[in-house]
Formats: C-alpha cells, structure tokens, sequence
C-alpha cells in the first residue's frame, strides 16, 4: 500500500547491529522513508556517519557528543570540533549534544556546570559552522539549553524526544524551536499532550533507534517504519487528516535540515 513520505529525524544508526542496519536501509523504499538523520555519540561515530553518508544519500550525518557519558576530554573535544568544522559540508546539524538528565540522576554527584560549558561550546561552533542543532535536554535541563540558545543566538533547534514542564514548551515554541516525536505517543500520555500542544510547524518525527519501545512495538527492533503509526496518533490528537500531518511533517524536517 502507498505510504507518504517520511524523514527520521533522529536514528543512531552506528549503534544497530550490522545486519539490522543493512535490513533498515533495504527496506527504506518500501515504508517510504526518503532519509534518515544519523545522529553521533562522540568522534567515531561522527566519522562513521559522515562515510555512510557518502555512500549512501539518504543517511545525512550529523556529528556531535551524547551528554549522557563521562565527559571528553580536551584533546577530543578538539578533535571534535576539528572535524565538524573540517566536514561541515557533509553535515546537516550538530548533534547530538546536550545535558545529562539521566546521568546525574543516577549519580546525583555529578556536577552539570563543565556539560553546560561543553553545550555552549558546540553552540559557539554551531554559529560558526551554519548547522542547526539536535538538543538531549528534557525535562528541567530543557530550560538551561533555552538560556544557552538564547544566549548565543541560536535559532534552529531540534529538542528530540522532548520532556518538560508547561512553561518550557511555551518558551520552546515562542523561540520558534522544533521538537521530535517517537512512536511511545502510541501509549506514553505525556507525550500525547505535548503533541497536542504544540504547533504542527513545529513537529518532526523520529525513532531514536535502536532504543526500543513497548505496547503494541514491545519485543521488535526499531524500524523507521514505525513512524507511519506515529503519524497516525498525531492526526487523531490534533483532529486534522494524516494526509496533511504527512506532507507538513514530512516538509518541516526538510526545511530544518535544508535536505
């Protein structure tokens, strides 16, 4: 059955296993994914996305550090920021960057201030470079990347799979942020009352893949194919047809990362 257009706005592909991989770019075609936004955990990622993406056109790379790890050190934040600035053309944002929300409340011991300080680094770059940016910050972390943002004057930002309080969604969306939606809008209540909120010009969808979902997806590998039923959940919460939420998503992600 024909399938409208879609985008992943947010995968790790290099943490899927290899033939899992291979079975998500063969199948592509078939669910109409037209490309996938490859994000980066540190530099060997960066490097991986940046060579698939050479070989293959829908894998657009992006190249960033997870907050959610011990930090870098200087030498590879430099070598880091090299690379983003020495392959910027090859890249489609900085990503994924952010604050680690789950770390410290693991350890509440860790100290935010030197992840603040690395965020605002790749923001500096972000300037320099002309990329957007894709954001892990949720829930009260959300609020100090907005002052970061806004500090720096960056506009384009993409909150994936965002978490967070009223006034941070307001603020979000007056700033003219973009934010991602992950198939758990099937079942997580929270996130079915942010989509209502928030303006369609405003949405992307993604799978953070290979992380794994439950309900009617628990026990199966994260396919970008999910995102069909993702759509179906938005045009239902917002009351307008799927034939719209496709085409105004599927336009959104273009937009944002220029592809």
């Amino acid at each position: 059955m024909f399938k409208p257009s879609l985008i992943d706005a947010h995968i790790h592909l290099d943490m899927y296993k290899a033939e899992e991989r291979e079975k998500i770019l063969r199948e592509l075609d078939l669910y109409a994914i037209k490309a996938l936004i490859s994000v980066s955990c540190h530099i060997r990622s960066s490097r991986q996305n940046v060579e698939w993406s050479k070989r293959d056109e829908r894998i657009k790379a992006a190249a960033g550090f997870h907050p959610e790890q011990e930090l870098p050190s200087d030498g590879e934040v430099a070598e880091l920021l090299t690379f983003i600035e020495r392959h910027h053309k090859e890249l489609v944002a900085i990503g994924e960057i952010g604050l680690p929300y789950y770390k410290m409340k693991e350890n509440p011991e860790i100290v935010i201030h030197p992840y603040m300080e690395l965020l605002e680094r790749f923001l500096v770059h972000s300037k320099k470079v002309s990329k957007p940016v894709i954001l892990h910050a949720v829930y009260e972390h959300a609020s100090i990347a907005c002052d970061l943002l806004e500090k720096h004057s960056v506009e384009k930002a993409h909150f994936h799979w965002f978490k967070g309080d009223g006034a941070t969604i307001d603020r979000m969306i007056e700033n003219g942020y973009s934010i991602s939606i992950t198939p758990d809008v099937l079942y997580e209540e929270n996130i079915r009352e942010l989509v209502k909120r928030y303006p369609m010009d405003g949405l992307m969808v993604e799978t953070d893949g290979p992380w794994r979902f439950e309900g009617v997806f628990r026990g199966r590998m994260t396919h970008p194919g999910m995102m069909h039923n993702t759509i179906e959940a938005i045009a239902v919460l917002k009351g307008i047809p799927e034939a719209e939420v496709y085409k105004q998503v599927y336009q959104n992600t273009c937009d944002f990362y220029e592809i």
